[in-house]
């Protein structure tokens, strides 16, 4: 393929990932020298925690083409995720909403279908594309699915810069969006990084409740709240139980801090609205599902995936914490919550309500 031919093949994927609900889409091409060494020195701290993948793969995660022989180019496209039905001033909401000690706070990004079958679907339609156009090629489709430094590879294509939270930021679209790529044996034409705007800003690391941005751009998951309700798979640190508070399914705290939000898009697609009413629930009303209503009310969300065990364990928590602060339900109704799953089969579930009923003289 002549640089002609695949300028305007590259200009063409654009138009047709702009079909499919992509915001944006950007080239990099399959070198990220530098990478493997910071990924390195992140492992060596211990900051990945539990996530045993995330050292799993070696130099693979730095080196594309390791990963997916033959790769030269790899295709990285954004999808935002802010649901459509979203208030105006949706950060203030947001912010309410974590004040309200009787509120269960899930993720924005988890609230609608799980992005991971969203992306996918989207990606191999886009590469179904290509391959009607040009004819048979190689390529992969990767949605958070495999060793990818997606925020590095979208990076060095220009989609946007590397904010202190470790986010991906973008001028036009603040960090609410999810990333996908593919990557392929086509020379596409790359593109250029853009330059960094955060400037003196460190928002992000005052805000977050557990302190986990220990320096610009350098995050201990340990110490995160997404970590800890949904990568963490036993017991929850005491020291971080307090600092959770109402928050049972991932932490948006960075992210609403992040001045760059004000510009977040949203989706132009309906899978990312808000399903089970989660942008409204209230612990007690979660906390009172069964396994089966658990799992049949989440059927095609990425919630699902930590189980309802680790449901139970993160409610439990924010339960403890509404119990200390006094929330509106009041301390019988909350106690009766936890005292319903106190005899819990699960050893993990009942420690943390244990735990939740510790938290004041009840």
């Amino acid at each position: 393929m002549d640089p002609i031919q695949s300028t305007k093949l590259a200009q063409d994927i654009r138009q047709w990932s702009i079909a499919l609900g992509f915001a944006d889409l950007r080239i990099a091409d399959a070198h990220l020298d530098g990478a493997h060494e910071q990924l390195q020195q992140w492992l060596d701290a211990g900051f990945h925690g539990e996530m045993d993948y995330m050292a799993a793969h070696g130099t693979r995660r730095a080196r594309p083409a390791e990963l997916v022989p033959g790769t030269v180019s790899v295709i990285s496209a954004r999808m935002d995720y802010l649901p459509q039905q979203t208030d105006i001033d949706w950060r203030e909401h947001e912010t309410r909403r974590l004040s309200d000690p009787d509120a269960a706070v899930v993720s924005v990004y988890a609230r609608g279908r799980d992005y991971h079958k969203v992306l996918r679907s989207r990606l191999q339609q886009l590469a179904d594309k290509i391959a009607a156009a040009i004819g048979p090629f190689g390529y992969r489709v990767f949605t958070d699915s495999a060793p990818v430094m997606e925020v590095e590879i979208a990076r060095r294509a220009g989609m946007g810069w590397r904010g202190k939270h470790t986010l991906l930021l973008n001028r036009d679209a603040g960090s609410m969006f999810f990333l996908g790529e593919i990557f392929t044996d086509l020379p596409l034409p790359a593109d250029s990084p853009t330059s960094d705007h955060c400037g003196e800003c460190r928002a992000c690391i005052d805000v977050c409740p557990t302190q986990a941005i220990v320096a610009p751009y350098q995050l201990d998951a340990r110490r995160c709240i997404s970590y800890l309700t949904i990568e963490l798979k036993g017991s929850i640190p005491t020291e971080f139980r307090p600092l959770i508070g109402n928050r049972v399914l991932g932490c948006d705290d960075c992210q609403l801090a992040c001045p760059w939000n004000k510009f977040a898009q949203r989706s132009v697609l309906p899978d990312f609205e808000a399903r089970n009413g989660l942008e409204s629930a209230t612990l007690i009303e979660l906390f009172a599902w069964s396994e089966d209503e658990f799992n049949q009310r989440l059927e095609g969300s990425a919630i699902r995936r930590i189980g309802h065990e680790r449901w139970l364990r993160n409610i439990a928590v924010a339960l403890g914490n509404a119990l200390r602060s006094g929330g509106d339900n009041g301390k019988a109704s909350t106690v009766a919550a936890l005292n319903a799953r106190a005899d819990h089969p699960s050893a993990l579930v009942r420690e943390h309500v244990q735990w939740a009923l510790g938290c004041d003289d009840v």
